[in-house]
């Protein structure tokens, strides 16, 4: 088995963060999100064509991850993080070179593949990277601060896509876009990486205490292995697919369930932007709540799920700051299990493990999103973002059962 790096005085935490944090900021600054789905539709994309290109990217994503996950134990990590944009500024630019439903496809798996390839591996690093430090005990206030910052990000990028958009078309969102990818990749490569030494299995180096270099296929089963025979990680991972899916599927949702609440379209912008808020403070507030009891924990998720029916439901400014806090709270959720993840894992195949909590989240998301359609037929916006929310009661029940997550870690 393969232990972590042995523990340093956290002396330099920033030589880990200023990096992160620029990554995170740079991988959501981009300005074609917004917009993307209006240049498809300007090609002369139909809605069937639109719909196949999305199922695409999260087929991409999905049918890589396990194996992405189990390069990023093999290879350094930070070289998949900093390719990880690349690929997804390369697919920008062909949309805007090229616009045509092909282009648009091969971009969307370059865009898959990857989120695929920093999917477990940037997870797996900060957590590492920590622990060598001896702070694995900050990850979740560390990651709630990026996920927070990515967030805020995507806001920052929507609200100035609009004037860019006005100024310079589509040539000069695409510029920006990929420029956003060129400088994400950059932060990446300045990501530190503290991995255990490996040896080629010579007497020597074994003798100097260094781990056997496991091959590829050795690591994709030990990571798998693990995830099937550790109860804890299984546990971790179906927590981690559950918080996640839910309200981030919904939350694609929240500008057409205030449209048909009545809001105006000048006023939708506002309701979007108070989610964003919520959901930024819910990211920050991630550190703290990993510092709760699992009964505690339990207990917000459940009012979390009732927050975001009852918000859905009234269509009020009272029920957007409801639905807000909801989803903030869920973000704040989705971090601390990812914690409680990387507590659990011990074996040499920690991006592998991650992966697979990546590979079910889009697997539920691809079901997920033609159900929600199917709810809405039958019940509309406001009762179908209830009826979804309502699986977070039952999850809330299994996290207040899962035992504290840094007793399993030490």
């Amino acid at each position: 088995m393969t232990t972590l790096p042995s523990r340093v005085p956290d002396t330099r935490p920033s030589r880990l963060t200023r990096p992160l944090y620029a990554y995170a900021l740079l991988e959501e600054f981009v300005l074609l999100y917004p917009l993307y789905a209006l240049l498809f539709t300007e090609t002369g994309l139909s809605v069937a064509q639109i719909s196949s290109l999305f199922v695409l990217w999260s087929l991409t994503s999905a049918l890589l991850e396990i194996p992405a996950g189990a390069w990023a134990d093999v290879v350094p990590r930070r070289h998949l993080i900093a390719a990880a944009p690349l690929l997804a500024g390369a697919g920008f630019a062909l949309w805007l070179l090229l616009p045509s439903y092909w282009a648009f496809a091969l971009g969307f798996v370059l865009w898959g593949a990857g989120g695929a390839l920093s999917s477990g591996a940037l997870e797996a690093l900060v957590y590492t990277e920590l622990a060598h430090r001896g702070a694995a005990d900050r990850y979740a206030r560390v990651m709630g601060v990026a996920r927070a910052l990515g967030v805020a990000s995507v806001g920052t990028a929507t609200l100035l896509a609009v004037p860019v958009m006005a100024h310079g078309g589509y040539a000069a969102i695409g510029t920006a876009s990929v420029a956003a990818c060129v400088l994400c990749a950059l932060a990446g490569t300045a990501l530190p990486e503290n991995r255990p030494r490996r040896s080629d299995g010579t007497a020597t180096d074994l003798a100097k205490g260094a781990d056997p270099a496991p091959g590829y296929l050795r690591t994709l089963r030990a990571g798998l292995a693990e995830a099937r025979g550790s109860r804890a990680v299984r546990h971790a991972i179906v927590l981690v697919v559950v918080v996640t899916v839910f309200w981030e599927m919904l939350e694609e949702y929240v500008p057409l369930l205030s449209a048909s609440a009545g809001v105006a379209d000048q006023d939708v912008p506002l309701v979007v932007l108070t989610v964003w808020v919520c959901v930024t403070v819910g990211g920050l507030l991630a550190g703290p709540a990993s510092r709760l009891s699992p009964r505690t924990l339990g207990v917000l998720l459940a009012l979390a799920a009732v927050a975001i029916g009852a918000g859905a439901l009234l269509g009020s400014p009272v029920g957007w700051i409801l639905l807000g806090g909801g989803f903030g709270v869920c973000q704040m959720m989705s971090v601390v299990v990812d914690a409680r993840l990387q507590d659990s894992i011990t074996g040499p195949g920690r991006a592998t493990v991650t992966s697979l909590a990546g590979l079910g989240t889009e697997a539920v998301n691809i079901l997920s999103f033609p159900l929600y359609a199917g709810a809405f037929l039958v019940l509309g916006h406001g009762p179908a973002f209830a009826l979804f929310a309502a699986p977070y009661l039952l999850t809330a029940v299994l996290m207040s059962r899962g035992g504290n997550r840094r007793a399993s870690a030490r």
